[in-house]
Protein backbone atom coordinates (compact mmCIF):
# COMPACT_ATOMS: atom_id res chain seq x y z
CA UNK A 1 0.00 0.00 0.00
CA UNK A 2 1.52 3.40 -0.85
CA UNK A 3 2.42 5.32 2.25
CA UNK A 4 -0.02 8.15 1.47
CA UNK A 5 -3.06 6.40 1.12
CA UNK A 6 -1.48 3.95 4.65
CA UNK A 7 -1.17 7.27 6.44
CA UNK A 8 -5.00 8.35 5.52
CA UNK A 9 -6.40 4.98 7.00
CA UNK A 10 -4.82 5.06 9.62
CA UNK A 11 -5.89 8.51 10.75
CA UNK A 12 -9.49 8.18 9.08
CA UNK A 13 -10.18 4.15 10.39
CA UNK A 14 -8.62 6.05 14.10
CA UNK A 15 -11.54 8.46 13.73
CA UNK A 16 -14.14 6.67 13.19
CA UNK A 17 -13.56 4.15 16.25
CA UNK A 18 -16.39 6.25 18.08
CA UNK A 19 -18.97 4.76 15.79
CA UNK A 20 -19.86 2.03 17.43
CA UNK A 21 -22.83 0.82 14.82
CA UNK A 22 -21.24 -1.63 13.36
CA UNK A 23 -23.80 -4.94 13.42
CA UNK A 24 -25.73 -6.00 10.13
CA UNK A 25 -28.20 -8.38 11.48
CA UNK A 26 -31.18 -7.89 9.72
CA UNK A 27 -29.65 -7.47 6.49
CA UNK A 28 -30.77 -9.33 3.26
CA UNK A 29 -29.43 -12.67 2.34
CA UNK A 30 -27.73 -11.63 -0.84
CA UNK A 31 -25.11 -13.73 -3.04
CA UNK A 32 -22.67 -12.86 -5.94
CA UNK A 33 -22.91 -16.18 -7.68
CA UNK A 34 -21.34 -15.38 -10.93
CA UNK A 35 -22.19 -11.62 -11.02
CA UNK A 36 -20.96 -9.98 -8.51
CA UNK A 37 -19.13 -9.65 -5.41
CA UNK A 38 -19.43 -10.60 -2.03
CA UNK A 39 -21.86 -11.89 0.48
CA UNK A 40 -24.18 -11.26 3.08
CA UNK A 41 -25.96 -13.59 5.58
CA UNK A 42 -28.76 -13.60 7.51
CA UNK A 43 -26.78 -14.74 10.39
CA UNK A 44 -24.50 -11.36 10.40
CA UNK A 45 -21.71 -10.83 9.23
CA UNK A 46 -20.20 -9.15 12.91
CA UNK A 47 -17.29 -12.16 14.05
CA UNK A 48 -14.87 -10.31 15.53
CA UNK A 49 -14.54 -8.45 18.95
CA UNK A 50 -12.57 -6.01 20.61
CA UNK A 51 -11.68 -6.75 24.05
CA UNK A 52 -14.22 -3.85 24.71
CA UNK A 53 -16.80 -5.34 23.25
CA UNK A 54 -17.04 -3.38 19.57
CA UNK A 55 -17.42 -5.14 16.56
CA UNK A 56 -14.06 -4.73 13.72
CA UNK A 57 -15.26 -6.82 10.83
CA UNK A 58 -16.65 -4.28 8.75
CA UNK A 59 -13.99 -2.04 7.41
CA UNK A 60 -15.38 1.12 9.09
CA UNK A 61 -13.96 4.50 7.91
CA UNK A 62 -14.63 8.30 7.74
CA UNK A 63 -14.54 9.71 4.36
CA UNK A 64 -12.77 12.38 6.09
CA UNK A 65 -11.96 14.21 9.54
CA UNK A 66 -12.03 17.72 8.26
CA UNK A 67 -15.63 18.98 9.59
CA UNK A 68 -17.46 22.72 9.34
CA UNK A 69 -19.13 21.75 12.93
CA UNK A 70 -17.44 22.01 16.43
CA UNK A 71 -18.98 19.81 18.56
CA UNK A 72 -17.72 20.24 21.73
CA UNK A 73 -17.90 16.66 22.62
CA UNK A 74 -15.96 15.69 18.32
CA UNK A 75 -12.63 14.89 18.21
CA UNK A 76 -13.12 15.73 14.61
CA UNK A 77 -14.17 19.21 15.68
CA UNK A 78 -13.22 21.89 13.10
CA UNK A 79 -11.29 23.58 15.95
CA UNK A 80 -9.79 20.38 17.11
CA UNK A 81 -5.95 20.17 15.99
CA UNK A 82 -5.53 16.49 15.12
CA UNK A 83 -4.12 14.89 12.34
CA UNK A 84 -6.67 15.57 9.10
CA UNK A 85 -7.37 13.24 5.96
CA UNK A 86 -9.35 12.72 3.39
CA UNK A 87 -9.84 9.84 0.77
CA UNK A 88 -11.52 10.08 -2.47
CA UNK A 89 -14.56 8.52 -3.84
CA UNK A 90 -11.80 5.92 -5.76
CA UNK A 91 -9.75 4.77 -2.93
CA UNK A 92 -12.35 3.74 -0.44
CA UNK A 93 -14.23 1.48 -3.32
CA UNK A 94 -10.82 0.01 -4.09
CA UNK A 95 -9.55 -0.23 -0.48
CA UNK A 96 -12.74 -2.33 0.50
CA UNK A 97 -12.76 -4.39 -2.68
CA UNK A 98 -8.98 -5.61 -1.58
CA UNK A 99 -9.89 -6.40 2.08
CA UNK A 100 -12.81 -8.03 0.61
CA UNK A 101 -10.72 -10.14 -1.56
CA UNK A 102 -8.24 -10.67 1.33
CA UNK A 103 -11.03 -11.93 3.78
CA UNK A 104 -10.32 -9.38 6.25
CA UNK A 105 -14.16 -7.76 6.03
CA UNK A 106 -17.22 -8.48 5.36
CA UNK A 107 -19.02 -4.99 4.59
CA UNK A 108 -18.02 -1.14 4.96
CA UNK A 109 -19.58 1.19 7.47
CA UNK A 110 -18.78 4.98 6.31
CA UNK A 111 -19.34 8.17 7.83
CA UNK A 112 -17.85 11.06 7.39
CA UNK A 113 -17.42 14.81 8.68
CA UNK A 114 -18.97 17.47 7.15
CA UNK A 115 -16.78 19.47 4.11
CA UNK A 116 -18.21 22.06 1.92
CA UNK A 117 -21.95 21.33 3.32
CA UNK A 118 -23.93 19.10 4.48
CA UNK A 119 -25.29 17.66 0.52
CA UNK A 120 -21.59 17.56 -1.08
CA UNK A 121 -20.74 15.63 1.42
CA UNK A 122 -23.55 13.32 1.66
CA UNK A 123 -23.48 12.94 -2.36
CA UNK A 124 -19.81 11.52 -1.79
CA UNK A 125 -20.91 8.78 0.95
CA UNK A 126 -23.49 7.72 -1.74
CA UNK A 127 -20.64 7.54 -4.49
CA UNK A 128 -18.67 5.28 -2.53
CA UNK A 129 -22.11 3.02 -2.19
CA UNK A 130 -23.42 3.26 -5.73
CA UNK A 131 -19.92 2.62 -7.46
CA UNK A 132 -19.36 -0.51 -5.29
CA UNK A 133 -22.94 -1.74 -6.01
CA UNK A 134 -23.61 -0.89 -9.76
CA UNK A 135 -19.40 -0.65 -11.08
CA UNK A 136 -18.19 -3.83 -9.13
CA UNK A 137 -21.19 -5.80 -8.22
CA UNK A 138 -20.48 -5.80 -4.36
CA UNK A 139 -22.83 -7.68 -2.76
CA UNK A 140 -21.99 -7.18 0.66
CA UNK A 141 -22.84 -4.92 3.37
CA UNK A 142 -22.92 -1.13 3.78
CA UNK A 143 -24.01 1.05 6.42
CA UNK A 144 -23.90 4.63 5.62
CA UNK A 145 -23.87 7.13 8.18
CA UNK A 146 -26.32 10.24 6.72
CA UNK A 147 -26.42 13.56 7.48
CA UNK A 148 -29.48 14.96 8.85
CA UNK A 149 -29.12 18.63 7.24
CA UNK A 150 -28.39 16.99 3.78
CA UNK A 151 -31.69 17.01 1.08
CA UNK A 152 -34.19 14.29 1.71
CA UNK A 153 -33.54 13.59 -2.03
CA UNK A 154 -30.07 12.22 -1.50
CA UNK A 155 -31.22 10.10 1.72
CA UNK A 156 -33.89 8.89 -0.66
CA UNK A 157 -31.10 7.88 -3.17
CA UNK A 158 -28.80 6.50 -0.41
CA UNK A 159 -31.45 3.89 0.89
CA UNK A 160 -31.69 2.28 -2.73
CA UNK A 161 -27.37 1.29 -2.14
CA UNK A 162 -27.33 1.09 1.78
CA UNK A 163 -27.97 -1.94 3.68
CA UNK A 164 -28.66 0.40 6.75
CA UNK A 165 -28.95 4.03 7.50
CA UNK A 166 -28.43 5.69 10.38
CA UNK A 167 -28.46 9.59 11.51
CA UNK A 168 -26.40 10.18 15.14
CA UNK A 169 -29.22 11.55 18.00
CA UNK A 170 -25.75 12.29 19.85
CA UNK A 171 -26.83 13.26 22.92
CA UNK A 172 -30.03 11.89 25.52
CA UNK A 173 -31.23 15.23 26.01
CA UNK A 174 -32.02 18.40 23.37
CA UNK A 175 -30.94 20.92 26.12
CA UNK A 176 -27.25 18.81 25.98
CA UNK A 177 -27.08 18.81 22.11
CA UNK A 178 -28.49 22.50 22.47
CA UNK A 179 -24.97 23.51 24.89
CA UNK A 180 -22.84 21.20 23.38
CA UNK A 181 -23.95 21.22 19.58
CA UNK A 182 -25.30 24.23 19.09
CA UNK A 183 -24.76 24.36 15.15
CA UNK A 184 -26.92 21.30 14.89
CA UNK A 185 -30.83 21.20 15.62
CA UNK A 186 -32.89 17.84 17.19
CA UNK A 187 -35.47 18.66 15.28
CA UNK A 188 -34.13 18.31 12.08
CA UNK A 189 -32.09 14.96 13.67
CA UNK A 190 -35.34 13.95 14.30
CA UNK A 191 -37.02 15.04 11.41
CA UNK A 192 -34.82 13.28 9.00
CA UNK A 193 -35.55 10.31 11.12
CA UNK A 194 -39.09 10.54 10.70
CA UNK A 195 -38.67 11.05 6.91
CA UNK A 196 -36.47 7.55 6.92
CA UNK A 197 -39.33 6.12 8.69
CA UNK A 198 -41.74 6.44 6.10
CA UNK A 199 -40.20 5.83 3.28
CA UNK A 200 -38.67 2.18 4.56
CA UNK A 201 -42.14 1.23 5.59
CA UNK A 202 -42.85 2.64 2.23
CA UNK A 203 -40.77 0.51 0.27
CA UNK A 204 -41.40 -2.73 2.90
CA UNK A 205 -45.53 -1.96 1.26
CA UNK A 206 -44.87 -1.39 -2.26
CA UNK A 207 -42.40 -5.08 -1.91
CA UNK A 208 -45.85 -6.97 -0.62
CA UNK A 209 -47.31 -6.00 -3.74
CA UNK A 210 -44.48 -5.96 -6.67
CA UNK A 211 -41.43 -8.29 -5.31
CA UNK A 212 -39.41 -6.29 -8.10
CA UNK A 213 -39.74 -3.03 -6.34
CA UNK A 214 -36.47 -1.49 -5.38
CA UNK A 215 -35.36 -2.54 -1.42
CA UNK A 216 -34.65 0.97 0.83
CA UNK A 217 -32.28 0.39 3.41
CA UNK A 218 -33.53 -3.36 4.12
CA UNK A 219 -32.03 -3.33 7.35
CA UNK A 220 -33.62 -0.46 8.55
CA UNK A 221 -31.93 2.52 10.80
CA UNK A 222 -30.43 2.79 13.56
CA UNK A 223 -29.01 5.79 15.90
CA UNK A 224 -26.07 5.98 18.14
CA UNK A 225 -25.80 8.33 21.63
CA UNK A 226 -22.85 9.78 23.64
CA UNK A 227 -23.24 8.77 26.80
CA UNK A 228 -21.84 10.44 29.74
CA UNK A 229 -20.94 13.58 27.85
CA UNK A 230 -23.78 15.04 29.85
CA UNK A 231 -25.64 15.08 33.48
CA UNK A 232 -28.28 12.61 31.55
CA UNK A 233 -29.00 9.85 33.89
CA UNK A 234 -29.40 6.21 32.90
CA UNK A 235 -33.55 6.42 33.16
CA UNK A 236 -32.83 9.90 31.13
CA UNK A 237 -30.71 7.77 28.38
CA UNK A 238 -33.60 5.28 28.59
CA UNK A 239 -36.33 7.37 27.93
CA UNK A 240 -34.63 8.63 24.70
CA UNK A 241 -34.42 5.54 23.84
CA UNK A 242 -37.96 4.29 24.30
CA UNK A 243 -39.09 7.60 22.35
CA UNK A 244 -36.92 6.48 19.37
CA UNK A 245 -37.96 2.74 19.46
CA UNK A 246 -41.59 3.50 19.56
CA UNK A 247 -41.29 7.18 17.12
CA UNK A 248 -39.23 6.29 14.15
CA UNK A 249 -38.82 2.18 14.57
CA UNK A 250 -35.39 2.45 14.96
CA UNK A 251 -34.21 -1.10 14.36
CA UNK A 252 -30.82 -0.70 17.22
CA UNK A 253 -29.94 2.15 19.22
CA UNK A 254 -26.29 2.36 20.18
CA UNK A 255 -24.59 3.98 23.72
CA UNK A 256 -20.97 5.23 23.47
CA UNK A 257 -19.37 5.93 26.19
CA UNK A 258 -17.98 9.61 26.31
CA UNK A 259 -13.73 9.54 25.69
CA UNK A 260 -12.03 12.71 26.96
CA UNK A 261 -10.17 14.39 24.09
CA UNK A 262 -7.23 16.68 23.58
CA UNK A 263 -8.38 20.11 24.61
CA UNK A 264 -11.57 19.34 25.30
CA UNK A 265 -14.44 22.23 26.59
CA UNK A 266 -15.15 22.61 30.10
CA UNK A 267 -18.52 21.95 29.49
CA UNK A 268 -17.37 18.49 29.53
CA UNK A 269 -16.06 15.76 32.16
CA UNK A 270 -12.57 15.01 33.00
CA UNK A 271 -13.03 11.67 33.13
CA UNK A 272 -15.07 9.19 31.25
CA UNK A 273 -17.74 7.37 32.51
CA UNK A 274 -17.03 3.54 34.01
CA UNK A 275 -17.31 1.49 30.37
CA UNK A 276 -19.46 -1.05 32.60
CA UNK A 277 -22.43 1.56 32.48
CA UNK A 278 -22.41 1.08 28.77
CA UNK A 279 -22.74 -2.33 29.23
CA UNK A 280 -25.50 -2.16 31.39
CA UNK A 281 -27.31 -0.02 28.92
CA UNK A 282 -27.11 -2.32 26.19
CA UNK A 283 -28.73 -4.60 28.86
CA UNK A 284 -31.20 -2.35 30.36
CA UNK A 285 -31.84 -2.03 26.25
CA UNK A 286 -32.35 -5.49 25.44
CA UNK A 287 -34.75 -6.10 28.39
CA UNK A 288 -36.98 -3.01 26.71
CA UNK A 289 -36.96 -4.64 23.56
CA UNK A 290 -37.33 -8.87 24.19
CA UNK A 291 -38.57 -8.90 27.34
CA UNK A 292 -41.42 -6.59 28.15
CA UNK A 293 -40.13 -4.18 30.79
CA UNK A 294 -40.89 -0.04 30.70
CA UNK A 295 -38.04 2.40 31.60
CA UNK A 296 -40.28 3.22 34.89
CA UNK A 297 -39.94 -0.45 35.87
CA UNK A 298 -35.89 -0.73 34.99
CA UNK A 299 -35.71 3.00 36.91
CA UNK A 300 -36.97 1.09 39.77
CA UNK A 301 -33.98 -0.79 40.10
CA UNK A 302 -31.72 1.80 39.60
CA UNK A 303 -30.59 3.98 42.33
CA UNK A 304 -31.21 7.91 41.59
CA UNK A 305 -31.66 7.01 37.72
CA UNK A 306 -28.25 5.08 37.94
CA UNK A 307 -28.17 1.57 36.47
CA UNK A 308 -26.58 -0.39 39.03
CA UNK A 309 -23.19 -1.37 37.97
CA UNK A 310 -22.37 -4.61 40.16
CA UNK A 311 -25.43 -6.25 38.67
CA UNK A 312 -27.47 -6.39 35.81
CA UNK A 313 -30.79 -4.45 35.25
CA UNK A 314 -33.20 -7.36 36.04
CA UNK A 315 -31.29 -8.86 38.96
CA UNK A 316 -31.31 -5.70 40.34
CA UNK A 317 -34.91 -5.40 39.50
CA UNK A 318 -35.93 -8.37 40.97
CA UNK A 319 -34.27 -8.01 44.37
CA UNK A 320 -36.57 -5.18 44.80
CA UNK A 321 -39.25 -6.37 43.99
CA UNK A 322 -38.79 -10.03 45.52
CA UNK A 323 -42.84 -10.05 46.38
CA UNK A 324 -43.25 -11.03 42.63
CA UNK A 325 -41.55 -14.49 43.24
CA UNK A 326 -41.03 -17.37 42.91
CA UNK A 327 -42.35 -18.09 40.11
CA UNK A 328 -43.41 -21.74 39.44
CA UNK A 329 -41.31 -22.92 36.47
CA UNK A 330 -43.91 -25.41 35.53
CA UNK A 331 -47.15 -22.59 35.39
CA UNK A 332 -45.55 -19.00 34.98
CA UNK A 333 -46.79 -17.83 31.72
CA UNK A 334 -43.55 -16.66 29.35
CA UNK A 335 -44.14 -12.63 30.45
CA UNK A 336 -43.55 -13.79 33.69
CA UNK A 337 -40.85 -16.40 33.11
CA UNK A 338 -38.65 -13.53 31.07
CA UNK A 339 -38.79 -11.74 33.87
CA UNK A 340 -36.42 -14.15 36.12
CA UNK A 341 -32.61 -13.39 36.81
CA UNK A 342 -30.51 -15.83 34.13
CA UNK A 343 -33.65 -17.37 32.34
CA UNK A 344 -33.37 -15.83 28.69
CA UNK A 345 -35.74 -15.69 25.67
CA UNK A 346 -34.42 -18.49 24.35
CA UNK A 347 -33.72 -21.00 27.40
CA UNK A 348 -37.77 -19.78 28.22
CA UNK A 349 -38.86 -20.86 24.70
CA UNK A 350 -37.36 -24.44 25.64
CA UNK A 351 -38.92 -24.61 29.08
CA UNK A 352 -42.56 -24.10 27.58
CA UNK A 353 -41.90 -26.29 25.32
CA UNK A 354 -40.23 -28.96 27.80
CA UNK A 355 -42.99 -28.66 29.78
CA UNK A 356 -45.88 -30.06 27.66
CA UNK A 357 -44.55 -33.50 28.57
CA UNK A 358 -43.12 -33.37 31.66
CA UNK A 359 -42.84 -31.27 35.42
CA UNK A 360 -39.60 -30.29 35.24
CA UNK A 361 -36.98 -29.94 37.71
CA UNK A 362 -34.53 -27.65 38.67
CA UNK A 363 -32.00 -29.66 36.97
CA UNK A 364 -34.56 -29.89 33.95
CA UNK A 365 -34.18 -26.26 33.68
CA UNK A 366 -30.72 -26.44 34.43
CA UNK A 367 -30.03 -28.46 30.92
CA UNK A 368 -32.58 -25.57 29.44
CA UNK A 369 -31.17 -22.89 30.20
CA UNK A 370 -27.50 -23.99 30.50
CA UNK A 371 -27.16 -22.50 33.90
CA UNK A 372 -29.45 -21.95 36.58
CA UNK A 373 -27.18 -20.59 39.67
CA UNK A 374 -28.78 -17.42 39.67
CA UNK A 375 -32.35 -18.30 38.49
CA UNK A 376 -32.76 -20.68 41.53
CA UNK A 377 -33.14 -18.10 44.51
CA UNK A 378 -36.57 -17.30 42.24
CA UNK A 379 -37.63 -20.42 40.82
CA UNK A 380 -40.16 -23.08 42.12
CA UNK A 381 -39.92 -26.79 40.47
CA UNK A 382 -41.15 -30.29 40.43
CA UNK A 383 -38.28 -30.58 42.98
CA UNK A 384 -37.52 -27.64 44.39
CA UNK A 385 -38.48 -24.33 46.68
CA UNK A 386 -36.42 -20.99 47.79
CA UNK A 387 -37.69 -21.36 50.93
CA UNK A 388 -36.49 -18.84 53.00
CA UNK A 389 -33.46 -17.70 50.17
CA UNK A 390 -35.34 -15.36 48.72
CA UNK A 391 -35.84 -13.47 51.91
CA UNK A 392 -32.35 -13.44 52.82
CA UNK A 393 -30.49 -10.42 53.77
CA UNK A 394 -27.35 -11.60 51.88
CA UNK A 395 -29.15 -12.70 49.24
CA UNK A 396 -27.28 -9.60 46.66
CA UNK A 397 -23.88 -10.69 47.86
CA UNK A 398 -24.24 -14.72 47.35
CA UNK A 399 -25.77 -14.17 43.54
CA UNK A 400 -23.00 -10.91 42.73
CA UNK A 401 -19.79 -12.64 41.31
CA UNK A 402 -16.95 -11.39 42.88
CA UNK A 403 -14.41 -9.02 40.73
CA UNK A 404 -11.31 -11.02 39.23
CA UNK A 405 -8.11 -9.38 40.22
CA UNK A 406 -5.12 -9.56 38.89
CA UNK A 407 -2.59 -11.12 41.44
CA UNK A 408 0.96 -9.51 42.39
CA UNK A 409 4.02 -11.35 41.84
CA UNK A 410 5.85 -10.10 44.55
Amino acid sequence: MEPALARKLRVLADAAKYDASCASSSAPRRTSRTDGLGSTGGSGICHAYTPDGRCVSLLKILLTNFCLYDCVYCVNRRSSNIERARFSVQEIVDLTLNFYKRNYIEGLFLSSGIVKNADYTMEQLIRVAKTLREAHGFRGYIHLKTIPEASPFLIEEAGLYADRLSINIELPQRDSLKALAPEKDDATIRGAMGRMHERIAEAKAERKTMRSAPRFSPAGQSTQMIVGADAATDADVLRTSTELYTGYRLRRVYYSAFSPIPDSSRLLPLKPPPLQRENRLYQADWLLRFYGFSVDEIAAGATAGMLDLEIDPKLAWALKHRERFPVDVNRADRETLLRVPGLGAKAVDKILAGRRHRRLTLDDVARLSGSVKRARAFLVTADHTPGALLDRLDLRARLVQPKPEQLTLF
